[in-house]
């Protein structure tokens, strides 16, 4: 019905190119109504093309140029045309990413004012282990359907709660699935179609079959076909993540990798275009590795947020393309629908796939590659480098080692020791008396941050006893791998640098002047490029400060130091890094 006033609606308007209609459609009988018609590409434009493997944007600059449907060769089978409707096998799940994580006093009612910064796309056979892929995928600290706790509500309470439309809503339904309200009285409160209710509680279902039943062969095999990672099984079944991974090893339950082709695989597809699904020993994976030629893992950026933008995304992009044109096959993985890295014909191979170490380690285990790149991903890619050298992946670029260093403020405090570069002091800590008592010491005001962060998340400037406690209750919402710093907030100007470095050269582009005063993220913040009421005295003491961290941060140096670079680079020895 949808689908025929659409095409009425874009006949009618005369729409030649890409065209996104909306609709509201109530949801016990046939009325719809038309929300609003869009005659160009729009963000559901790029979510369908990713969804579809159809691209509408390319599809569309081709029909302004005068072509039909019918003469546009479809890019993914190479034998159909853009005419030939996209037909799925499979099942996809959007879910935007809301900022709550970092704004956390802000209203968290949903409504049509915009809130999403960006959104995660997952790809499976069934909507409950898409649901689950796109759960992780958001990075909030979020991996399951008990990812929030509303146990503390009493059943009155959870069903008011039920009520408000916010970014928690499909966990509150869980939570009411499991006291047992009905799905019917769900419905009735929330509106929502009742299938959608019914793979929630499959999914509760098999939370409680975890708790309760023995894993035996069925069990792990159906938590994996919805796509339970193992450490949330192991969680629910009081057993180790590694208990989990040797159990389902030994029964073969390994993901297998399935192909995206437009056409539900009535054609071969050419363009290599993954989504994982598990199923038993028997399940067959579309993922043939090649085994020939060199290759080079790229990690994505995940989700648009505060702090991590499209600019990450861009590059990757253009680290793929380098890479391609040294000979490597290029592999991306990402889950971002709204970005150009998961255009299926940047890379060589494309998997949409959630960026953890368990869903990562599953590629790797197919691919193989010579090496992964990290840093280009920002904080996402950058968390996921320890886990891959346990892999055994070699990072290519800024080592674990030294990004550590760069993270980890004991470690580089000792590298500004050794450069004799001054900073401002600071401590360590891990509870709100022990940060009390370090701004005590230094004096407010203080910065106030979680260690290992990108984007500002979690940073404040501290005032007072007050604003200490209120930060690190923040901050300790979410379970902290790393310590909290502590360190004297000085008013000034606030200064950025960027450098390419080799290991033996090093290439400033230039310096970066903030408006705002110091402690604004940059990201917030106007910058003026270059450099305009900075002495000269002061932009020769920041180019020397960046090539003694440079060198200190470098593990490459003395490979380059020796023998010819040229050869160095022949041999795949790239010692490059970005500071």
């Amino acid at each position: 019905m949808l689908r025929t006033s659409a095409l009425n609606i874009i006949t009618e308007l005369g729409i030649t190119g890409g065209c996104n209609v909306q609709y509201a459609l109530h949801p016990e009988s046939f009325e719809y109504c038309v929300i609003e018609v869009n005659p160009r590409v729009s963000r559901s434009s790029a979510l369908a093309s990713k969804a579809t493997g159809y691209p509408i944007a390319k599809v569309a600059a081709k029909i302004a140029l005068g072509y039909t449907l019918d003469e546009i060769p479809n890019a993914i089978t190479g034998k159909t045309y853009a005419s030939f409707e996209p037909m799925l096998d499979y099942c996809v799940v959007k879910i935007p990413r809301l900022p709550f994580d970092k704004f956390i006093t802000a209203k968290r009612t949903l409504t049509t004012q915009m809130k999403a910064t960006g959104e995660v796309m997952s790809i499976c056979h069934n909507f409950e282990g898409a649901l689950m892929k796109a759960i992780r995928s958001l990075e909030q600290h979020v991996d399951s359907l008990m990812s929030y706790d509303f146990t503390d509500l009493d059943e009155s309470e959870l069903i008011e709660e039920l009520a408000v439309v916010d970014d928690r809503r499909i966990w509150k339904i869980a939570e009411a699935i499991r006291r047992d309200i009905s799905k019917e009285y769900i419905h009735r409160i929330t509106k929502i179609d009742r299938w959608f209710i019914d793979k929630i509680a499959i999914l509760v279902e098999m939370e409680q079959a975890l708790k309760t039943q023995p894993l035996t062969e069925e069990l792990p095999l159906e938590a994996k076909r919805m796509e339970f990672p193992d450490y949330v099984i192991a969680n629910l079944c009081g057993r180790t993540e590694a208990d989990i991974k040797a159990l389902r090893q030994g029964y073969k339950i390994t993901a297998a990798y399935k192909m995206v082709d437009t056409c539900a695989a009535e054609f071969a597809a050419a363009t290599p275009y993954y989504y994982s699904v598990y199923g038993g020993p028997d399940t067959e994976n579309e993922a043939v590795a090649a085994h020939d030629k060199k290759k080079v893992l790229v990690l994505g950026s995940g989700p648009i947020r505060i702090g991590q933008g499209i600019e990450f995304d861009f590059c990757s992009v253009h680290c793929t393309w380098a890479f391609k044109k040294e000979g490597y096959e290029t592999i991306i993985v990402n889950n971002n629908p709204e970005t150009v890295s998961t255009d299926f014909d940047i890379a060589d191979k494309l998997y949409f796939e959630p960026l953890t170490p368990e869903d990562v380690e599953n590629i790797v285990n197919i691919e193989k590659p010579d090496g992964a790149v990290v840093q280009f991903g920002g904080q996402t890619a950058i968390k996921l480098t320890e886990a891959l050298m346990k892999m055994g992946v070699k990072i290519l670029g800024t080592s674990a080692e030294d990004v550590d260093a760069a993270e980890d403020r004991e470690l580089f405090d000792e590298i500004l020791e050794q450069c004799q570069i001054p900073r401002p002091k600071g401590h360590t800590v891990f509870t709100a008396e022990e940060a009390k008592k370090a701004a005590s010491e230094l004096g407010y005001p203080v910065l106030v941050r979680p260690s290992y962060v990108l984007g500002g998340q979690g940073m404040r400037i501290a005032v007072s006893d007050e604003d200490v406690e209120e930060y690190i209750g923040i901050i300790n919402q979410i379970a902290q791998e790393h310590p909290i710093l502590v360190d004297k907030y000085l008013m000034g100007k606030e200064i950025e640098v960027d450098a390419v470095c080799d290991g033996n050269d090093i290439l400033i582009p230039g310096i970066m002047e903030h408006i705002e005063r110091a402690g604004i993220h940059s990201g917030d913040s106007i910058s003026v490029y270059p450099a305009q009421t900075i002495s000269k005295k002061a932009k020769d003491t920041i180019a020397e400060y960046t090539r003694r961290l440079a060198k200190a941060l470098h593990p490459y140096r003395t490979v380059h130091q020796q023998g010819n670079r040229n050869s160095d680079r022949a041999a795949g020895n790239k010692g490059y890094s970005w500071i």
